[in-house]
């Protein structure tokens, strides 16, 4: 298979080779319409004296015009695609280098009160998040980071499965980001499905017909004034007459206006999102079932909301004082494009809800079936259901310089509890983050920094950073109490993998040993499994007594009076401690 690396630098170099082309083919239109424009003006003026001929000239130079136009437009939109196309393909190639600390964070899904979203470096400036999101809509980055948060075990054969699928469609999955980043929708999904449900409908169904009616009649009196068959001056009169027709609901016309004002973009690039969906065949179960949910109508989604598009962009016309004037006035135009608004609005907004949330899991999926992609050296877990939870061979964090990074293995099974100890700096957090981001991505279906990985799913909760609150007049020491707390009500409830690092840090160090093994001790009476890490020795006593209970260490040696690491995950207690060695090393002692 061909390397990601590779693909992003052939897939860069193809569109921008398309992004010139289509610029010199733009060129060429733009030089054509000018041609056509200058070409009528001459043939008006040449006929000026056999109105009819340049009447006719005049229709056929803007029919040209206007079709030239459309394939302009046309022809620019692709343009803008390969562009975005080469942004992407740029992109990958940066955040592969790890240059990605300028991407969307995600601080705002941190929450202190979840069961580790705040812990493991899960949101945030250099985190997991923010290496893996390649998500275009709002709406699929809520959706990604509802997926990490979710803290679910259940069908994640399924989830792998699509995720590997989407994996294999690298040239669809870019191309539906890079048409998601084409259009800025300025109003949520959430919102719209808000309106749509609450509209009510004030144009009465006599509009159907009445609207086409008037519009012939209009065609009908011009018709009859141009051949003097009536006075110009009753043409005016029947302009006045559409004017008032409108006006008698103008004043709800103009809220319905400034509500699909703020929309159409999103039908627009949902639209646009939906038909990629529509025109790909997919094989895993989950994939499929999101699919035909959008298959459910006579239409395709994408005909449909491309509809309502064209809809909301037909009613936007009136912003044009010359559209608004004799569009309304002749044709009723308001009338006509607000009556089909709310009957579009009225047989579908109970459905553009699951059209939304199947926009949204594609782009979320987007997302991890792009990070299995540029991974092909991880593995996904295999699922098991036996006394093992998570037995991993040279497991590492996936956001370390796999040249530098040092894997470990993890045997730990049902109802263990692992207590490591270890010197400042050794890499005992970032072990705890290791086996932490291994449970959240294995239960989102995604591939793990490891060369083989047995797992029996379980649900993650944590207590590793706590924070005292001025707000809340809470001490750290209560903080941390309160999330202990938390951790025994829900163990209480189902199991969890229980990781801790360091707890009652703010307490004295013999009330802390002390309060330590009693944690310890009522988390393995609970049958509670996990790891905790920990500087005091002390607590490592605990396995003498409870056989559940195993020691671990990460070692540091002194070696030509320099520090030194080997980051290696080892059976046993440690013996060596760096905090004095460091503070005379620093000279500050």
């Amino acid at each position: 298979m061909e390397h990601p690396n590779t693909f992003y630098k052939n897939q860069l170099e193809k569109h921008q080779l398309a992004v010139k082309a289509f610029n010199k083919k733009l060129l060429g239109m733009s030089s054509l319409r000018l041609l056509v424009f200058l070409g009528v003006v001459a043939g008006i003026y040449v006929t000026f004296n056999l109105w009819q001929v340049a009447v006719a000239i005049g229709i056929i130079g803007i029919s040209l015009f206007i079709f030239l136009l459309s394939k302009y437009t046309d022809t620019k939109r692709l343009r803008d695609v390969s562009k975005a196309l080469v942004a992407l393909n740029e992109e990958e190639i940066k955040i592969a280098a790890g240059d990605f600390h300028h991407r969307e964070s995600g601080e705002a899904f941190i929450n202190p009160l979840h069961y580790y979203s705040l812990d493991i470096d899960l949101f945030g400036r250099g985190s997991f998040f923010q290496f893996i999101n390649r998500t275009g809509i709002n709406e699929g980055t809520e959706k990604l980071a509802e997926s990490l948060t979710a803290n679910q075990i259940e069908n994640i054969p399924l989830k792998q499965n699509a995720i590997k699928e989407l994996s294999g469609k690298p040239e669809w999955r870019q191309q539906f980001s890079a048409v998601a980043t084409l259009i800025e929708a300025e109003t949520p999904a959430l919102k719209i499905i808000e309106w749509l449900t609450s509209h009510k409908s004030f144009l009465p169904k006599i509009m159907s017909w009445f609207p086409k009616v008037f519009s012939v009649a209009s065609l009908v009196m011009i018709a009859l004034g141009m051949f003097k068959i009536i006075d110009l001056g009753f043409i005016g009169y029947w302009l006045i007459l559409g004017l008032l027709i409108t006006g008698l609901y103008l004043k709800k016309i103009n809220v319905l206006a400034a509500n699909t004002d703020k929309v159409r973009d999103t039908f627009r690039q949902y639209a646009l999102l939906l038909n990629q969906i529509e025109s790909e065949s997919f094989s895993s179960e989950l994939l499929k079932n999101k699919q035909a949910h959008i298959q459910q109508e006579q239409k395709k989604a994408s005909e449909i909301f491309s509809q309502f598009s064209k809809y909301l962009d037909a009613l936007d016309n009136r912003n044009n004082l010359i559209s608004a004037i004799f569009g309304n006035g002749f044709f009723l135009s308001d009338l006509k494009n607000a009556y089909r608004i709310e009957q579009w609005i009225s047989q579908y907004k109970t459905t553009v809800a699951n059209w939304f949330e199947v926009v949204s899991f594609f782009d979320a999926y987007n997302t991890l079936g792009n990070y299995a992609f540029n991974h092909p050296d991880y593995v996904f877990p295999e699922i098991v259901e036996n006394s093992t939870v998570i037995e991993a061979v040279d497991l590492g964090h996936p956001l370390l310089d796999k040249n530098k990074r040092v894997d470990s293995n993890l045997d730990i099974h049902n109802q263990e509890f692992f207590i490591v100890t270890g010197a400042n700096m050794a890499g005992k957090s970032t072990f705890l983050r290791t086996v932490s981001l291994h449970i959240v991505m294995a239960n989102a279906g995604l591939p793990v920094c490891a060369k083989s990985s047995k797992y029996a799913p379980v649900k993650l909760i944590t207590s590793m950073r706590t924070s005292d609150s001025l707000t809340d007049d809470s001490s750290y020491f209560f903080s941390e109490l309160t999330r202990l707390k938390f951790i025994v009500d829900e163990i209480s409830k189902e199991p969890y993998f229980i990781i801790l690092d360091e707890i009652l840090k703010g307490t004295n160090s013999t009330d802390k040993a002390i309060g330590s093994r009693k944690f310890v001790e009522k988390l393995v009476a609970s049958n509670a499994t996990g790891i905790i890490a920990t500087h005091d020795l002390s607590l490592c006593e605990i396995s003498k007594e409870l056989p559940d209970v195993k020691n671990h260490f990460f070692d540091a040696q002194i070696v030509n009076d320099e520090l030194f690491f080997d980051y290696k995950f080892k059976d046993g207690i440690c013996q060596n401690m760096n905090a004095s060695f460091l503070l005379k090393k620093m000279a500050i002692i």
